[in-house]
């Protein structure tokens, strides 16, 4: 007897030495440390940032409000996306209940045999010749076996796994939330992009007609000067060429819209129809100056660095979760009702039956399989950091470069619009020389594309000019309040 305890006791040693061996949790992975954010834009700090400004402030056009407004109802990878939110807060509803525990209520009803040469068989047969039961109490041939009550399974979570999986939950939620929000920045930066360079085209396209008219009175003016015998044939192609060039800009143009106006549609999430605007809002001044901030608020204003962040804090949760897989799990089953293999007695006092069971399992065979779970958690928490970096790196970067192409897009346009007076001056100077033949056809011609290509060149910058101040709200992370 004593030998047969002596192997117990070092059957039972080995295998709790075997479950603690194996228990034993994995070490995290060292992460890469991140880079900081400098404290300025070119050494200027504003406490001011214009990121705050709700986007129906920020632009004034009526009617680009109207658009960006329809957007915001219809577009469909808005849709989508809200779709994606919805299946984030169900994971995270599931989510709030692991730790807690599951109630259930059944109801079965069944029949067997036992064999006469089996241990239940033999058991049965002999309990029914036992003076202690009663006559309703003796157990049949057939066996029946109804049972009507509740079940109830908990695991309780002693070292946090659970409550780390919760975290993850929450985590994805709150990202995909900021995932909206990076999809509106967007989807307003694009539309008011579209908008602004229809209004362009148009300009441009007033500028090409002016252009055609002003060619069609030279030509006109030539074709006289070749009856006179002033000019000849050659001046009169030369000029109709340029006629037939310029045409064929004004149908680009008109193609373009056309295009423009499609994209802007599919954004609002409808079919191709013109979009009207108004031409004149490119008179009307810019903002003559944008207010930055400092970086260190990019990290509450850009949806897509608050997302990568909740995506990191998720992994994070995620690689402490497979860490704590390892440990031993606790168990507890419980079930409270009625069973009885007599119908006469389903819902009876003396039918009543309990069962409370505990448990503590520990993972052993499938222990490479969770190492395995742990590196692949520990790679996308460490891709996830990585991302977060990139997330802030770019929005510093965008915010810098626009902030160079607001300043120098303005000494441009300066420098732009006085090409264009001088060749305007240009343009009368030599049609006067030529009526009166003092300047030749080629320098008419020539002086006309300069004048068209500088006009154009200035409606350009100002379009520029315009996605500048558009970008460098997106940049700041305006736009989704």
């Amino acid at each position: 007897m004593m030998i047969k305890l002596k192997y117990y006791i070092l059957t039972c040693g080995l295998f709790m030495a075997m479950v603690f061996t194996n228990c034993q949790p994995m070490k995290t992975y060292k992460q890469p440390s991140l880079k900081p954010m400098p404290e300025s834009y070119n050494n200027k700090k504003d406490s001011t940032n214009d990121a705050a400004i709700n986007w129906k402030s920020y632009f004034t056009d009526a009617t680009l409000i109207a658009l960006i407004d329809t957007s915001l109802n219809n577009n469909i990878d808005l849709l989508m996306t809200l779709q994606r939110i919805e299946m984030a807060q169900n994971q995270l509803n599931f989510a709030k209940v692991l730790g807690k525990p599951f109630f259930g209520a059944g109801i079965t009803a069944g029949q067997k045999r036992f064999g006469k040469y089996t241990m239940d068989g033999v058991g049965n047969y002999d309990t029914n010749f036992s003076n202690n039961i009663t006559d309703d109490q003796k157990i049949p041939e057939h066996l029946p076996d109804f049972n009507i009550g509740l079940q109830s399974s908990w695991e309780i979570d002693i070292w946090g796994k659970l409550r780390n999986k919760k975290k993850a939950a929450i985590a994805r939620y709150l990202a995909s939330v900021e995932g909206k929000n990076w999809i509106i920045t967007n989807l307003i930066s694009e539309i008011s992009a579209g908008y602004y360079s229809l209004i362009a085209l148009d300009n441009e396209l007033d500028i090409i007609k002016e252009t055609r008219n002003l060619q069609l009175n030279e030509l006109q003016i030539i074709q006289a000067q070749k009856e006179a015998g002033y000019a000849n044939e050659l001046a009169v192609k030369q000029f109709e060429s340029r006629i037939l060039n310029t045409r064929s800009l004004e149908v680009e143009i008109l193609q373009s819209i056309i295009e423009i106006e499609n994209k802007i549609n599919f954004l609002l999430g409808r079919y191709p129809q013109p979009i009207y605007r108004d031409k004149l809002q490119f008179t009307k001044p810019l903002p003559t100056q944008i207010r930055m901030g400092v970086p260190a608020q990019l990290l509450r204003n850009r949806p897509d660095i608050k997302k990568a962040e909740y995506e990191l804090l998720a992994a994070k949760a995620d690689v402490e979760a497979a860490r704590l897989a390892f440990y031993p799990s606790l168990n507890i089953n419980a079930t409270l009702g009625f069973q009885t293999f007599n119908p006469a007695y389903v819902i009876a006092p003396q039918s009543l039956a309990y069962n409370v069971l505990g448990g503590l399992s520990a993972p052993i065979i499938n222990r490479k399989g969770l190492i395995a779970d742990f590196g692949v958690t520990s790679a996308v928490q460490i891709e996830a950091l990585y991302n977060y970096q990139k997330s802030i790196i770019g929005a510093y970067t965008e915010v810098y470069n626009e902030m160079s192409n607001i300043k120098n897009l303005s000494l441009i346009q300066d420098l732009k619009s006085k090409e264009v007076n001088v060749l305007t001056e240009s343009i009368i100077t030599s049609t006067d020389l030529f009526k009166t033949g003092r300047a030749t056809y080629l320098e008419v011609l020539l002086t006309q594309a300069n004048a068209l290509q500088a006009r154009i060149e200035l409606i350009n910058v100002k379009k520029r000019q315009y996605d500048a101040v558009v970008n460098i709200y997106k940049a700041l992370g305006g736009g989704w309040r």
